[in-house]
């Protein structure tokens, strides 16, 4: 593979992103920091925060090398000496309650032991359940799958599943959407579905974004919001593997852990009253994965 085109891609993505990010918006603009990893490459972090419709996004695109750390955990990687990483990663905290938080990621890894491979995913979580945002998201993966030969929307909904979940709460972060990692076979196939999936992340969001983003609010769903908030950062903190990864590997702190949200909060034992919008978010999560894509029309 081209690292290269791979990396110029991802930046590439980025950068589109941003911008319509920025013009949904109306208010806020990217600020944007351009840094170098000590040991080989660097890369470009975007910051938005503002009184929008965003509160804070990171669209985050980094190309990175260098001597492959002892303790890295990263298998595929164990019997290498040298690395080269490089990705893009997006995450959305809209400041309305009812907009769900989007994220997004897409990467390529490489070692000089012979080992490459493509990785990424995009899921959605929101503070309150609808039904049509939800069918609309997995529906729109799924179309992207299906239109490439090595896309596997089933078990990579399934992945998400697995993956996006908070086993000391016993909860899942969100409603899914797809993960897959260590793809190695048929790479040309995989790039181009890599690519489709990064051009379509806007096109997959940025409606349901401005589905809810006018709705009415109040101070007991901005509550709920910062404690679902706190569950997003609790798996970030304690489970995520690409916040492990690029701390082995001497990744700038700042950029990853810019996917935090902007405010969040921890009620001791909090639970929502039942028969409340609240309770109906919890009952779900707390419940066995839904088919969405299937239920869609």
């Amino acid at each position: 593979m081209d690292r290269k085109q791979i990396s110029d891609t991802y930046q590439a993505i980025q950068e589109d992103f941003c911008d319509a990010l920025e013009t949904l918006d109306g208010r806020s603009s990217f600020r944007t920091d351009v840094w170098e990893r000590p040991g080989g490459g660097g890369g470009v972090t975007r910051i938005m925060s503002g009184s929008g419709p965003v509160e804070k996004a990171a669209v985050n695109f980094s190309a990175v090398e260098g001597d492959t750390p002892d303790r890295l955990s990263e298998q595929l990687a164990a019997d290498s000496s040298h690395f080269v990483a490089t990705g893009v990663s997006i995450i959305v905290h809209p400041a309305n309650p009812h907009a769900p938080t989007f994220h997004a990621n897409i990467r390529y890894f490489e070692t000089d032991s012979g080992h490459a491979w493509f990785g990424g995913g995009a899921d959605l979580t929101p503070s309150y359940l609808y039904e049509e945002d939800a069918r609309d998201f997995h529906s729109s993966l799924k179309a992207i799958c299906d239109r490439h030969r090595v896309g596997d929307y089933s078990a990579w909904k399934s992945a998400c599943d697995d993956y996006f979940y908070l086993p000391h709460r016993g909860e899942a972060r969100g409603i899914g959407g797809i993960f897959f990692d260590h793809l190695t076979e048929r790479p040309e196939e995989v790039w181009s579905f890599q690519s489709d999936l990064g051009d379509s992340l806007g096109d997959i969001y940025f409606p349901i974004m401005r589905r809810r983003i006018d709705m009415a609010y109040g101070d007991r769903e901005r509550e709920w919001q910062e404690v679902r908030r706190g569950r997003y950062a609790e798996f970030n903190l304690v489970w995520d593997r690409g916040t492990r990864f690029g701390l082995e590997t001497a990744g700038r702190t700042e950029s990853i852990l810019a996917s935090l949200p902007p405010q969040a909060r921890w009620i001791y034992s909090y639970e929502p009253q039942s028969l409340t919008p609240e309770a109906t978010l919890v009952e779900l999560i707390r419940g066995p994965p839904r088919s969405w894509a299937e239920q869609a029309g």
